[in-house]
């Protein structure tokens, strides 16, 4: 009977805000419509290395990060996913190759249920990926690009963050995005009861941003977004109004605080857009941040003398500060993962060798009919009944150990040692 194909290969492969810069993280940024697109490009392109099928894939893009997860067959699948997320982006491969990280089997595991946990992210112990990542997952799974293995993995994940966050103190004393953009604009204005403030978008971002700045007490608080419907909902929950994203040219100079997260493809506010409202504020400062990933904002603004713009990047830097604190949680959870990380491999060598017991009980039950038929053949022309039980019980015996006998005689040295210690384990029966 043919070998039986091997068992899938598990690999995470991306890059993510410690390995490339916003620059190179927003070219290959996704948005949420986006997903299912890619994850069914992925599955094609592991097809035609490998005709089987059975790939899986699903594809995670934040402002921190893009990676793909995959269990594949096709020969080197970390090299194969790293030449996808190429091709699909439409990037040089070898430019693209050293900001990435490939990482096999465990490594890929460990690395899920670190992103899953907070702990790979730019803001330590942050909840908003794990939300994140379902709905990746969920994209995924409505593409086909799930199967047992991610099925799998990204059920313990869940688990694994449910039980960092609950056994752990990892997140308790995290500083949020939000909070580095009020302690940022703070350094540029000494009360911001004084300053007029813009949100540019409705998201999850922005709502934590808004919640931020909102307890600061601000003279206004403002939402611009592309339907007054959801910006005006916003703005209501924070005593604040809605405008238009159209109506930011004759709005923005208004505004001292400017805060930016929408899933646009491409930059809203430009450079002329910016120095027109800086030549009507006077010169006075302006204070922007654009979380965005594509940016919203152009990066030549930061060039201004009175705009002061930071980027996703810039404030990953400001909630650095307190990391030390929380380093026992760290060390705590790391734990927990590595604990979480072996059982699920053990699961993983446990599929491996379902193949192989079919092939056995297949080769077993073979064996059995041959033999059963030759005994039957015995009895229907008269011979005695002892004399055929015998018989059987001898092909039985012959057949099931002509295997191993070769194996034995084929092997040399130590090959033949560990055969001949391994033998009695495999073929030892119930007494």
């Amino acid at each position: 009977m043919p070998a039986r194909a091997l068992h899938m290969q598990l690999l995470a492969v991306g890059l993510n805000h410690t390995t490339a810069p916003v620059a190179l993280r927003e070219q290959l940024a996704l948005a949420p419509e986006q997903l299912g697109q890619a994850v069914r490009a992925a599955r094609n392109w592991f097809a035609r290395l490998d005709d089987r099928g059975s790939d899986e894939a699903a594809i995670l893009s934040t402002c921190n990060r893009t990676e793909m997860y995959a269990a594949s067959h096709v020969p080197n699948p970390l090299d194969a996913s790293a030449h996808f997320l190429a091709d699909y982006h439409r990037l040089d491969f070898n430019e693209l190759r050293q900001h990435l990280y490939m990482l096999p089997q465990d490594a890929a595991v460990r690395h899920a249920f670190r992103v899953a946990s907070g702990l790979d992210s730019m803001v330590l112990g942050e909840p908003q990926i794990l939300g994140q990542l379902k709905d990746a997952v969920r994209h995924a799974d409505e593409a086909g690009g799930l199967g047992t293995y991610l099925h799998q993995l990204f059920q313990r994940s869940f688990s694994v963050a449910k039980e960092v966050r609950s056994t752990t103190e990892i997140g308790a004393h995290s500083v949020s995005m939000a909070a580095a953009a009020v302690r940022l604009s703070q350094r540029i204005f000494d009360k911001l009861g004084d300053q007029n403030v813009l949100f540019i978008g409705a998201g999850e971002m922005i709502e934590l941003c808004a919640t931020h700045f909102a307890a600061q007490s601000p003279r206004s608080l403002t939402i611009a977004n592309r339907t007054m419907e959801r910006g005006e909902a916003l703005a209501q929950r924070f005593g604040g109004t809605a405008i238009r994203l159209a109506a930011l040219p004759e709005q923005l100079a208004r505004f001292d605080i400017v805060v930016s997260c929408t899933a646009s493809s491409l930059p809203l506010i430009g450079l002329g857009l910016v120095e027109r409202a800086v030549k009507t504020r006077r010169h006075k400062p302006m204070f922007m941040v654009d979380l965005a990933v594509p940016r919203d904002i152009e990066a030549e603004i930061a060039r201004l003398d009175d705009v002061f713009l930071y980027t996703v990047d810039d404030l990953g830097q400001v909630v650095q500060s307190g990391l030390e604190s929380r380093q026992a949680a760290v060390a705590q959870a790391e734990a927990i993962i590595e604990m979480r990380v072996q059982s699920f491999m053990h699961w993983v060598d446990d599929r491996a060798m379902v193949p192989v017991i079919q092939d056995l009980q297949e080769n077993s039950e073979a064996m059995r009919v041959l033999e059963l038929e030759r005994a039957r053949r015995m009895l229907a022309r008269g011979d005695d009944v002892e004399a055929v039980l015998e018989a059987l019980s001898k092909g039985l015996t012959a057949k099931f150990l002509h295997g191993p006998q070769q194996a034995l005689h084929r092997a040399q040295g130590d090959e033949r040692a560990r055969l001949a210690s391994l033998l009695p384990q495999l073929f030892r029966g119930r007494r």
